[in-house]
């Protein structure tokens, strides 16, 4: 593979005389690794990489987190959910404060640990906290089949799964600033490039899909830049590696069969048509917000505190424009996701020096 120097020359040397020109990454471990190489300083000045909604975390909306707030404040209930939400702050609350002050929240590692603890506590409520893309998905539609075939009746699944496509639409439509995207590839490992066609074919950006090393994500601007310069239109998979025209055909299969689209809630965006993913057909008996009733008298709090991250996830702003960034919020003391996740861009920002605005 060509080195770092080499891709960052030809960025260079395309880049000269070519209008300014905005990418945009929806990836967290993209963020991470821009982050951590450094790769928004080795760009020339009219190439501008920005984040956008990448990581699941950070665009999991203050309803949702209201929502799970509620049921696992619930008696005789075990919630459970990955590391990085148990931080996520709602108001004055959080998780890890119910946690705190009794309730029984644990962090799990898969949603199949969850289900374990179903088997083992069966007079127990025990609540899957079901966060993330496409990526994350299919291991909760795995659980939810599992304990469907098994009978495990005391399981159920909080959902507030997204879905990539549908934010990438509303996100890059009429108006958008974006004029590039740098697709996730991780996502694209389980949905396919294909799914990612429509950014060239009907939004008109160039489109690529690209690895996660210092390198790989150079190469894939290479093309990008190139693309630009030439006023080419394609979606390229870069990654071919690990990515291919039609993904995970599996994965998506079950994807299919125990999830539905609904219409989402994104922090930043708003609600979103069918970017969401429900539980269908005979597993919406595994649903919890239906079997707890958490549609109404939920409480939302106003997030008031000054927290940007709303901003940061559309592209409109970086985390040094807060006056909060590294001062009253930094990751022990975190004002808002994206400074809590490990793939958030204030976050990422906090830990690797920041980036060029």
């Amino acid at each position: 593979m060509i080195d770092v120097k080499e891709l960052t020359a030809k960025i260079n040397e395309l880049a000269e005389g070519m209008r300014p020109t905005t990418v945009m990454e929806v990836c967290g471990t993209h963020t991470h690794a821009i982050m951590k190489y450094g790769i928004r300083q080795l760009l020339p000045r009219n190439i501008r990489l920005v984040s956008g909604p990448g990581c699941p975390v950070c665009v999991t909306s203050q309803a949702d987190i209201a929502r799970a707030l509620t049921a696992a404040s619930r008696k005789n209930v075990i919630f459970m959910c990955f590391g990085d939400m148990m931080r996520v702050p709602c108001g004055k609350k959080s998780l890890l404060s119910l946690r705190d002050s009794g309730a029984d929240v644990r962090i799990a590692d898969s949603p199949m640990a969850t289900l374990r603890v179903a088997r083992e506590n069966p007079s127990r409520d025990v609540i899957w906290y079901g966060v993330g893309f496409e990526t994350t998905a299919p291991a909760t539609a795995a659980a939810a089949d599992a304990a469907l075939q098994t009978g495990v009746r005391n399981f159920s699944i909080l959902s507030a799964h997204k879905t990539m496509p549908a934010a990438l639409r509303a996100l890059l439509g009429k108006g958008s600033r974006v004029d590039a995207l740098l697709c996730p590839g991780h996502v694209a490992t389980i949905i396919g490039s294909d799914a990612f066609r429509f950014v060239a074919d009907e939004l008109k950006k160039p489109a690529v899909i690209a690895g996660f090393g210092a390198q790989e994500i150079l190469a894939a601007l290479v093309i990008i830049t190139a693309m630009i310069k030439k006023g080419e239109v394609r979606c390229v998979n870069a990654y071919p590696t690990a990515v291919t025209a039609s993904g995970n055909e599996a994965a998506m299969k079950l994807l299919l069969r125990v999830f539905e689209p609904c219409d989402a809630q994104w922090r930043g965006l708003g609600v979103i048509p069918e970017s969401g993913l429900a539980l269908k057909g005979e597993y919406k008996a595994l649903d919890t917000a239906t079997r707890f009733d958490l549609f109404d008298n939920i409480h939302v709090p106003d997030d008031d505190r000054g927290c940007i991250c709303a901003s940061v996830l559309r592209g409109d702003a970086e985390p040094e424009n807060c006056p909060n960034f590294g001062v009253a919020c930094t990751p022990t003391t975190p004002l808002g996701p994206c400074m809590v996740s490990g793939e958030g861009s204030c976050a990422a920002a906090y830990a690797y020096g920041g980036s060029r605005v």
